[in-house]
């Protein structure tokens, strides 16, 4: 039973090569899906894993020889020569790229070292099959020549056989040959055993190669779609150069309309700040009117008692032109009695000096 467990998830837009072209990039995933590591403790391999649903868009096993490369800042790829093809991933952010890298580099160490202990154990067990003593049996690898021919059977027998005339102590022949027949049917039956795992492995690797198969042709597919959409995108990128102007013209206009709408911004406080100063002239102009209607109001009494005083001043005056004439007649008639009384002063003056003389 196969252990095999995930030991390190992100999360990609995944691509593959163009099989045709060898250049383009064809996507097979129509968004960001999940890419693992895998690891078959029992195989003891890595294998790189991504699902879309149901369907397999990554199965690929990491060997020494293989190298993760980054083509941009969240672009990587590496090329597996078991599935004939190149995987592109395309990640959200530099970071994932980079971690992706780092355990794509120690995996590939990880199979490296596992693959040298393998060699290892194969050399180790290869060597005393090699290296086997004289007289030993060896095991054959089918059942003719673990039987042999009758050609190859006759002087076996035969020298079985002479055995027991040439050393009477030797055990007798009959038991010998049943121990060996003992001996090639555990052989054959190990054979036998071993065949049938490596005929279930031979199924299961056909198996996996039709299933591959499938993959494959799904995998052209997608390549063959994504191939069109980068031919769509190469010319869309043919219009960049004038999609770069009118961007620099943009920019150019925004400064310019950023400076107009500073000026503005500008003079809409300087307005403010004259509409502030309104306002207070406002209430200064309605105080003034307010103080002027209180002078007015003022005013009018004070051209009433102007014009009360004059009618006043003019009956006073009135009054003195009447006290003035009453004062020239008092006068006139005063001056008439003194006159009188000088006369008659001047008649007793005269009497007086009449009558002393």
């Amino acid at each position: 039973m196969t252990l095999e467990q995930p030991i390190f998830s992100t999360r990609a837009h995944v691509f593959q090569i163009d099989p045709t072209t060898k250049k383009n990039w064809v996507p097979t995933s129509k968004h960001a899906v999940t890419v693992s590591y895998f690891y078959d403790s029992t195989r003891n391999v890595y294998r790189i894993i991504s699902l879309d649903g149901s369907k397999a868009i990554i199965n690929s096993t990491i060997t020494p020889n293989m190298t993760f490369t980054k083509t941009s800042q969240k672009f990587g790829q590496w090329a597996d020569s078991r599935a004939n093809t190149v995987y592109g991933l395309g990640f959200s952010s530099e970071s994932h790229l980079s971690k992706f890298a780092e355990k794509f580099a120690e995996f590939k160490e990880a199979a490296r070292l596992a693959k040298e202990k393998s060699q290892e154990k194969m050399e180790l067990t290869s060597t005393p099959s090699q290296e086997s003593a004289t007289g030993e049996l060896q095991s054959p690898l089918t059942p003719e020549s673990i039987n042999g021919t009758d050609d190859e059977r006759v002087p076996r027998d035969a020298s079985l056989n002479s055995e027991p005339r040439a050393e009477p102590n030797t055990v007798p022949f009959p038991h010998s040959s049943s121990a060996i027949n003992k001996h090639w049917e555990a052989e054959l039956a190990a054979l036998k055993g071993n065949n049938a795992k490596l005929t279930a492995a031979l199924l299961e690797s056909t198996a996996n190669v039709k299933q591959w198969k499938q993959q494959l042709a799904a995998y052209q597919e997608e390549a063959e779609r994504l191939h069109k959409r980068v031919t769509e995108l190469e010319c869309v990128s043919g219009q960049t150069a004038g999609i770069k102007t009118q961007k620099t013209e943009l920019n150019q206009t925004i400064e310019e309309l950023e400076a107009a709408l500073k000026a503005k911004e500008e003079e809409l406080e300087r307005l403010k700040a004259e509409v502030e100063r309104a306002s207070e002239l406002q209430l200064q102009k309605d105080a003034v009117s307010q103080k002027l209607q209180e002078t007015e109001t003022r005013n009018a009494e004070l051209e009433a008692q102007l014009a009360g005083l004059e009618q006043r001043v003019e009956t006073s005056q009135v009054e003195q032109e009447s006290f003035r004439k009453s004062l020239r007649s008092l006068l006139e008639l005063l001056d008439g009695k003194i006159f009188e009384l000088t006369e008659l002063r001047d008649s007793l003056a005269k009497l007086i000096d009449g009558s002393g003389s």
